[in-house]
């Protein structure tokens, strides 16, 4: 595809998004030729940003909290944008589950993208601890998948 005209799908694939963000539409798909583009969003999904604090807040007569441990997990994100499957098929196992221990370059995930399959290998050695994303989620490139307490 020439350079010129993978722009103008681009732009055009962006005035279509701006679009769809007000409307009921869950899933768009275009064609043209050989390229094939579909756009799936969850219409009822609201972006509320929540209050923050700065600093320490104590109510009278209330426990001081306690210290919270930190987190020592590791993520494992989507290489690139597209629908995140924990399995192979939907008859297959998950791929991991809580607790189970996963090694460097094992495949955690399939993440679906232009109609292609592309594998998540693990970059971490150690324990899942949280599986972030539900098969079947429309997951941006560098969001968590999984959670992993390196070993």
């Amino acid at each position: 595809m020439k350079t010129e005209n993978h722009e103008q799908w681009l732009e055009r694939v962006e005035k279509l998004i701006q679009v769809l963000e007000g409307s009921s539409i869950g899933e768009l798909e275009l064609a043209e030729g050989e390229l094939e583009i579909t756009i799936k969003r969850d219409p009822g999904m609201v972006l509320v940003s929540a209050p923050t604090v700065s600093g320490p807040v104590a109510i009278a007569g209330a426990p001081a909290p306690r210290a919270q441990k930190a987190d020592t997990t590791v993520a494992v994100n989507a290489p690139l944008t597209g629908v995140y499957y924990s399995a192979a098929s939907p008859s297959s196992p998950p791929f991991v589950n809580i607790g189970e221990t996963i090694h460097v370059g094992q495949v955690v995930a399939l993440i679906e993208s232009m109609k292609v399959f592309n594998e998540v290998v693990s970059e971490v050695s150690g324990r899942v601890t949280t599986l972030v994303a539900k098969s079947g989620d429309v997951m941006q490139k560098g969001a968590p998948l999984i959670r992993v307490e390196p070993l």
